[in-house]
């Protein structure tokens, strides 16, 4: 199901011993776009600090309460690595992060998280993500201390291409002739946490309308200029069928935005990465 990243907001995150605060933003990827962290807040049991949680913690949420229950203690969280949510994460300190809750790292591999479509699915075989380097040194026998240090040192260069979404609200996009709006929200895929479409706010030149524009479509980002480029015409936006933010997108809906562009769905792509035995098939 999609949901808008806004609606999410102020969700409650739900430890196996109690609250451990309310979701403020979420920190995506922008070569995958898909959301990496929840930002949360904690209350006054940790002095409101605000911590980094993963979707693959996450558990079935709880719509009707709108809480999100995580398998993790409020101690462990207390404990977690210290990441400054004002500043860029560095990948070392999602290296610490990954390795303090025993988590396999997402980059790495075929699918937006390691070899996998869902969160969950790297648990299942947590090879996924990992590199030749990590794989022989666990091999080996190497402690975690070891491994840690030596996938730091590999990817001390390495940009994770993390970005707030609250930080790309109001962004201009542009098509490949001219302007069209600004970014107004994401609508979220709450089973791969992937971005699957920008919202964009069409008032400075179709009045009252709001289009959704899927991220492969995305040309180029300045995120200097703030400005987001698409390959599409203006044309083409303005007769794409139009959003609504109370309606239910669900695959015909879909359907129809990508079969007005001319655009070969997503979704077949992931039926291979959630079927192995899919996966040779052309």
């Amino acid at each position: 199901m999609l949901h808008r990243t806004k609606d999410l907001e102020d969700y409650t995150i739900n430890a196996i011993d109690g609250i451990i605060g309310h979701v403020k933003d979420f920190y995506f990827d922008d070569e995958a776009w898909v959301v990496r962290y929840l930002v949360v807040e904690t209350g006054k049991w940790l002095s409101s600090r605000r911590v980094l949680i993963s979707p693959i913690a996450i558990n079935q949420p709880n719509w009707s309460d709108k809480s999100f229950p995580v398998a993790i203690t409020q101690e462990q969280v207390r404990n977690s690595p210290n990441i400054d949510s004002d500043k860029p994460v560095s990948r070392q300190h999602e290296i610490r992060y990954m390795a303090y809750y025993g988590y396999p790292p997402y980059w790495g591999g075929s699918g937006p998280w390691g070899g996998g479509a869902y969160p969950g699915m790297m648990l299942a075989n947590s090879t996924h993500g990992r590199s030749e380097v990590e794989q022989h040194l666990r091999a080996q026998g190497a402690n975690e201390q070891i491994v840690t240090e030596a996938e730091k040192l590999r990817r001390q260069h390495e940009d994770p291409h993390l970005r707030s979404c609250n930080a790309v609200i109001q962004y201009h996009v542009h098509a490949s002739d001219g302007d069209i709006g600004h970014v107004d929200g994401f609508l979220l895929d709450d089973q791969s946490w992937t971005i699957r479409y920008l919202i964009v706010n069409t008032s400075n030149w179709w009045v009252g309308h709001q289009v959704l524009i899927a991220p492969q479509w995305i040309a180029s980002v300045s995120w200097e200029d703030r400005k987001v480029s698409v390959s599409l015409t203006r044309d083409a936006v303005k007769g794409c069928p139009p959003y609504a933010p109370e309606s239910r997108i669900g695959r015909d809906e879909e359907a129809r935005i990508y079969d007005h562009y001319g655009r070969p769905g997503y979704w077949a792509r992931e039926v291979k990465l959630q079927n192995p035995e899919f996966r040779t098939m052309p």
